[in-house]
């Protein structure tokens, strides 16, 4: 049997999911994760030079990943997060004869663009919220005279066009809060350069959930729903964050919504991004609003999602170093993807103050202590000689199974109370809105 080496680029909890379940693949040669992170190196090499920020620009990490690339004999690279999808690293390592697991630069404009999404979608009749556009010299200023000046229905949603590490979204119930944010905005180095453009779109109202499909372009294999949680505070309050948990499958797409979402929105998505001369190929994020009126668009990401990758790999009882290799080798039609039956609940333990301003370097204890049936998955975590300390906002991904939805969430939050460290926070309501359903 043939082996392959892979390299898996990011260092937060979905690549440390990702190196996780290729390790358990008899198809994994040599596994490497730049610049990885305290928990990836249990199964592989972290390659912790390669820090995006070391080299100033795109093109020159990219190039220090060709040469890692051609150094290690590397047959197949996975990225992990999105702004190297956006910035071009696929188009760039395919260009130099290398495999990649993730889309072309104008593929990854489903994320990368909301703007373009949006058009992508009215051009294709694939379902969404209602939008108004605004792209000029002075984006924020006309946004705010819009609201000031429309006879709008409130609540209405602004979404920056660009990446803005989750937070770049704002639910606004009047005038009022819509210009708050917009000063926010202004006030924001990251959230102004996402904001060179800026929808302003229909709040829709159902409950949100993911679906997540592996594709080559044309043929795709769904795994399971999901449903994230985005806001700091229990019962969906605060501000948007990166995502403080997740459970799958999610309750709310039963195997007949799955169906529509398949037909309506999933291969619709992807005949349109041919018909414009960009497949798309490695994993496809459906972010869904269930509707009354059937399923329709929130956004769309070019990657697994963090967390949801925490709860979907643990679920995929199939090879997925099989899988990818099928969908970089435009053989997904030969390949199934076989799923578990049990449910999975992941709760992030944060740092006190995320999103906003936090503190490091406290001292993580109790992982040890977690049961062998559970993962620990690391986010913001380093090493200090034998310590384990925090060094970002989200620290830990917590995960656990169970036969249905309420064992799954009720293991996972015995063991997060296992593991402590100072000002350690986490939601404790995550899985809540499934139970409702159920």
């Amino acid at each position: 049997m043939s082996t392959y080496n892979i390299l898996v680029l990011g260092s937060g909890g979905r690549e440390h999911a990702l190196a996780w379940s290729l390790n358990r693949s008899p198809l994994l040669g040599n596994l490497y994760i730049a610049p990885g992170n305290p928990g990836t190196e249990d199964f592989g090499e972290n390659i912790i030079a390669l820090k995006p920020e070391a080299y100033g620009t795109p093109a020159a990490w990219f190039e220090a990943i060709a040469d890692l690339i051609q150094d290690r004999d590397i047959d197949l690279t996975i990225v992990g997060p999105e702004q190297p999808l956006v910035d071009g690293i696929t188009d760039f390592l395919e260009s130099q004869g290398h495999k990649v697991f993730g889309p072309t630069k104008a593929a990854a404009r489903l994320e990368g663009s909301k703007s373009f999404s949006k058009w992508l979608m009215a051009k294709y009749n694939i379902p969404t919220a209602e939008s108004v556009a605004f792209s000029g010299k002075s984006v924020l200023d006309e946004v705010e005279e819009y609201f000031k000046a429309s006879d709008l229905d409130w609540p209405l949603v602004i979404k920056a066009d660009g990446l803005a590490a989750g937070k770049g979204v704002f639910i606004c119930q009047d005038q009022q809060e819509a210009v708050e944010h917009l000063h926010r905005i202004r006030e924001d180095e990251t959230l102004r350069k996402a904001a060179s453009r800026i929808i302003v779109e229909e709040f829709m109202v159902g409950e949100e959930a993911s679906v997540f499909a592996i594709t080559d372009g044309r043929h795709a294999r769904l795994l399971l729903s999901a449903q994230d949680h985005k806001r700091i505070g229990d019962g969906d309050t605060g501000l948007n964050t990166g995502g403080m948990g997740a459970y799958a499958p999610a309750p709310v797409i039963d195997k007949h919504m799955l169906q529509i979402v398949e037909d309506t929105i999933l291969y619709p998505t992807l005949g349109a991004m041919q018909l414009e001369g960009h497949p798309y190929r490695g994993v496809l994020y459906l972010g869904l609003m269930i509707t009354d009126e059937g399923p329709k668009v929130v956004e769309y990401n070019c990657r697994f999602g963090d967390p949801e990758c925490q709860v979907l790999l643990p679920a995929m009882k199939s090879d997925l170093l099989e899988v990818m290799l099928a969908a970089v080798n435009f053989e997904l039609e030969k390949t199934e993807v076989v799923m578990s039956d049990d449910h999975f609940c992941c709760v992030v333990m944060a740092s006190g103050g995320y999103p906003g301003a936090y503190a490091k370097g406290m001292e993580i204890t109790g992982i040890g202590d977690v049961s062998g049936d559970a993962l620990v998955f690391h986010s913001g975590t380093r090493r200090d000689g034998d310590n384990l300390l925090t060094n970002g906002g989200r620290v830990l991904s917590v995960v656990s199974k169970g036969p249905d939805l309420r064992g799954a969430i009720d293991s996972c939050y015995r063991e997060v109370r296992k593991i402590s460290f100072d000002k350690a926070y986490f939601r404790s309501d995550i899985g809540v809105k499934g139970l409702k359903r159920l």
